[in-house]
């Protein structure tokens, strides 16, 4: 009964995968021996290392897969060529191991500009019009940047090649700003993360960085198309921030290429554009300083070689003083002679003049007259200042009025009164921090005083000099002690101790405590 319910219950002809994929193919192959395809040129990457070259055609819905071998390579009339529309004449075929079907292409012949290639030189054309790609908008990188930020997939290997890369050379802060790097959103996508660095704070946890690279591994035309979008474009073109774009392999090339301000053929080249090396910086540096201390020790030795060279050359002090000391000399015997010379001749001038008591009143009637002259210019010149002083006071006074000095007067008053206020209150303020000063201060003492210590049930121990007993070894028996308690003090003497017995200032009573046998009381 199992081995009826087992058996087919269809007459179906049963066929392996392999019979299937071998069956379709000598279909496809014998209906599609010889076609001729038109169609844009897709993922080219050139020859294989094998010779073969592997790529897609396709239009604006449809692609099929394409090779040439490496014997048609040989014999084609121009190479092949990304974005570019041909027409491909061969047969079409399957291949069993993946279950796809493509076109073994036996001649190339070029058709015209791919549609994709058409739409990206018109926006070429149009953002290289509009100035985003000139070079003065471009802006220099800056030598050792803090902090980059990075524009990738953060599950690819770019965003590890970079890290690396930078690791490497000179590590630092790495911002990355996580995008899709293919798709139909991934251009807007990229715009929003070159926006978002640009937003970001000069300063703070998450600082704005001080480079950007925009990078994503190598792809055909239509997995870049995405680094092409026009806000993409004029994201980076308007971006603050320099920009290093890395996308692609070095053969590919985008839009972002020519709006950023440098261009890296991997994202590996733009980690090694973006920061220097440290270690040759560190032997630069090294090197500078040595030659400045050599520049510096060679300019301070030609420096006193100078000074020593010019000291010889100059005089001495006796060379100097030698032409003014004999000139104070000679003036020196002239003065003499001159002195005797002038008081000869002052004598014979005032010997020949002739004094009698006309002359003299001649000379005083004459100064009289002058000094008479004189006063009354000067209370001509006293009462033309008089008069000038009385117009200037009366110009001044009709000027001035008693409101400015009012108002001066009543702000004067406010200023008065608000210090006045204000001092009562800083006087009330530092009384407050006084007293309580004075309270933590007196709370302190009282905290280390040793009063609180007898409040606890201590005693302290004094001898008859006053000093303190810290130790039983430091009394003799007989000894007079006085004992400091919380509410007062007693006087006791030692009825046994180890030290030697000292005279006692004054005698004392004895106390002692029953049930305390061999105490020190």
């Amino acid at each position: 009964m199992s081995e009826v319910a087992t058996e087919s219950r269809t007459n179906a002809a049963e066929y392996t995968v392999s019979e299937i994929s071998g069956a379709l193919k000598r279909t496809v192959e014998d209906t599609f021996g010889n076609v001729r395809v038109r169609g844009e040129i897709s993922g080219y990457r050139g020859p294989h290392s094998s010779g073969h070259a592997y790529f897609s055609l396709k239009d604006d819905r449809a692609r099929i897969e394409a090779v040439v071998w490496k014997g048609t390579m040989s014999r084609l009339k121009f190479r092949p060529e990304e974005g570019m529309e041909v027409i491909a004449t061969g047969k079409l075929t399957t291949y069993p191991g993946s279950s796809k079907y493509q076109i073994v292409i036996d001649n190339l012949e070029p058709a015209g500009a791919g549609a994709l290639m058409a739409l990206l030189e018109e926006r070429k054309r149009r953002l290289a019009a509009e100035g985003l790609f000139d070079d003065h908008r471009k802006q220099l990188l800056p030598f050792m940047p803090l902090v980059i930020g990075v524009v990738t997939s953060p599950t690819g290997a770019v965003i590890r090649d970079i890290i690396h890369r930078i690791k490497d050379r000179f590590p630092l802060h790495v911002l990355v700003w996580p995008v899709r790097v293919q798709g139909e959103t991934s251009g807007a996508e990229v715009a929003a993360a070159v926006n978002g660095f640009n937003e970001l704070p000069e300063e703070g946890s998450f600082r704005r960085p001080d480079l950007l690279i925009v990078a994503r591994g190598g792809g055909s035309l239509e997995d870049l198309w995405g680094f092409n979008d026009e806000a993409l474009i004029r994201a980076v073109a308007a971006s603050h921030i320099p920009v290093i774009s890395a996308v692609g392999h070095e053969t590919d090339w985008t839009l972002i290429d020519l709006a950023a301000d440098r261009r890296a053929p991997t994202p590996t080249g733009a980690a090694e554009l973006a920061v220097p090396v440290k270690a040759e910086l560190e032997a630069t540096l090294a090197n500078l300083g040595a030659r400045l201390r050599g520049a510096v020790s060679r300019m301070i030795d030609r420096r006193s070689q100078a000074v020593r060279a010019a000291a010889r050359a100059l005089p001495t002090p006796d060379q100097l003083l030698a032409l003014p000391r004999r000139r104070f000399d000679e003036a020196t015997s002239r003065l003499g002679r001159a002195l005797t010379v002038t008081t000869e001749r002052k004598r014979a001038r005032l010997s020949a003049v002739r004094l009698s008591p006309a002359t003299l009143s001649r000379r005083i009637a004459e100064t009289r007259r002058h000094l008479d002259r004189d006063m009354l210019r000067a209370n001509a010149a006293l009462r033309s200042l008089v008069r000038e002083r009385h117009i200037r006071f009366d110009r001044t006074r009709a000027r001035l009025s008693p409101e400015p000095l009012a108002r001066r007067q009543e702000a004067c008053r406010l200023q008065v009164a608000s210090l006045e206020r204000r001092g009562a209150l800083a006087v009330g303020r530092r009384l407050e921090r006084a007293r309580t000063q004075l309270s933590q201060a007196d709370r302190l003492m009282a905290t280390l005083s040793h009063k609180a210590v007898l409040a606890r049930g201590f005693a302290l121990v004094r001898d008859a000099d006053g000093a303190v007993l810290k130790r039983a070894a430091e009394i003799s028996a007989g000894a007079a002690l006085s004992i400091e308690f919380a509410d007062g003090t007693a006087n006791a003497v030692a009825t046994s101790g180890d030290a030697k017995p000292r005279p006692a200032a004054k005698p004392v009573s004895k106390v002692k405590e029953p049930g305390n046998q061999g105490s020190l009381f």
